[in-house]
């Protein structure tokens, strides 16, 4: 899956939009290396996201292409 997708998705991101600019803005990085939105995403990837002074970073555990609201937060683990 697509990475901005899968922001979007995991509700790590509200809207795939912002998620797709703050992966060209170079915030984005999976396992250490900066990402693009077009990057693959799979099971035990390491990303973190850069917010402002803020950082999170999360474990994939599921890559699903669609999820409810209440199941989004089975797909991550936050380090």
């Amino acid at each position: 899956m697509r990475l901005d997708k899968f922001l979007k998705v995991s509700r790590l991101i509200k809207r795939r939009s912002v998620a797709n600019e703050a992966c060209d803005a170079g915030r984005v990085s999976i396992n250490g290396n900066v990402a693009k939105a077009g990057t693959k995403v799979k099971t035990g990837d390491i990303i973190e996201i850069s917010f402002g002074d803020k950082t999170v970073k999360v474990r994939v555990l599921k890559v699903l292409e669609t999820v409810k609201k209440e199941d989004a937060a089975d797909m991550v683990e936050y380090l």
